[in-house]
């Protein structure tokens, strides 16, 4: 009688996903456009272009994807040029004057913020942004992940603006903007926004927001009636424009960045 053999298929359960088995299975190092930012070259969403554009190298191999990691040893350039060494995170405060565009370079040619600062200072960028016309207290850094961080609407920072604006101010309008206002079918957060001074033909406003969306107290101001005529932010989170003089730079001392940052995000970073 011939004997009959049972196949038995093995099945192994897979390894379950624990913090420590995603670490072991991440690349080393981190993303090209991070570090990038981080040696101040230029931010994450510009070095993704650059990429796509073969203008970054590292061991003189091009890229044509940001999906690729690097680590302290790798050797990167930009147009064939090597990335500047990470220096430690520094922070400045610049008083911005009004007809200032805040970009690297301007395709209608306009003054920029890059092209009035020191030339003592490093290579920066700035921690958001003020349009032409708005002037006032500028976050500018070296380290495109300390301005990434500082941008992170999960910090809640206040921005504080001194707004002037043409017309008589209904207060009650101001008062229901802290509900949070909808304007074109954006959704903006509460803002918090008072009467300091009643003139003939203009009255002075402080406002106060925490998400910072592009134009956010033009676009309301606009929305409510009123034509903004000056805007002036005196400060970001626990950062203020104090007497600094206009198109004045000082650097904020590191003490302060520790003590409002914590060591951990302004701990000196390692030279490559």
């Amino acid at each position: 009688m011939a004997k009959s053999w049972c196949c038995r298929t093995v099945i192994r359960m897979a390894e379950p996903e624990t913090p420590a088995n995603v670490l072991a299975k991440a690349p080393a190092g981190e993303r090209i456009a991070k570090r990038l930012a981080r040696a101040g070259v230029c931010s994450r969403r510009d070095a993704e272009r650059w990429i796509a554009a073969g203008r970054v190298s590292v061991g003189g191999k091009r890229l044509d994807s940001p999906a690729f990691n690097v680590t302290e040893s790798d050797h990167i350039t930009v147009d064939g040029k090597p990335i500047p060494k990470i220096e430690p995170p520094r922070l400045w405060r610049y008083h911005k004057p009004a007809g200032l565009v805040t970009t690297n370079k301007d395709p209608q040619g306009r003054p920029t913020v890059f092209e009035r600062l020191p030339p003592e200072l490093p290579r920066v960028m700035s921690v958001g942004r003020l349009d032409l016309t708005s002037e006032g207290l500028l976050l500018l850094t070296n380290d495109g992940g300390l301005a990434r961080e500082l941008e992170l609407p999960s910090r809640g920072w206040i921005r504080k603006y001194r707004v002037r604006i043409y017309g008589r101010v209904e207060v009650q309008q101001l008062a229901d903007l802290a509900k949070g206002p909808t304007v074109e079918g954006v959704k903006y957060g509460p803002i918090q926004a008072t009467l300091d001074e009643q003139m003939d033909s203009n009255a002075w406003l402080t406002v106060s927001i925490r998400e910072g969306k592009n134009r956010e107290v033009r676009r309301v101001m606009q929305w409510l009636g009123y034509h903004v005529n000056r805007l002036i932010r005196v400060s970001y989170g626990p950062f203020q424009l104090g007497a600094l003089a206009r198109g004045g730079v000082e650097e904020v001392g590191r003490k302060m960045l520790r003590d409002q940052l914590g060591p951990t995000l302004i701990k000196p970073r390692p030279h490559r």
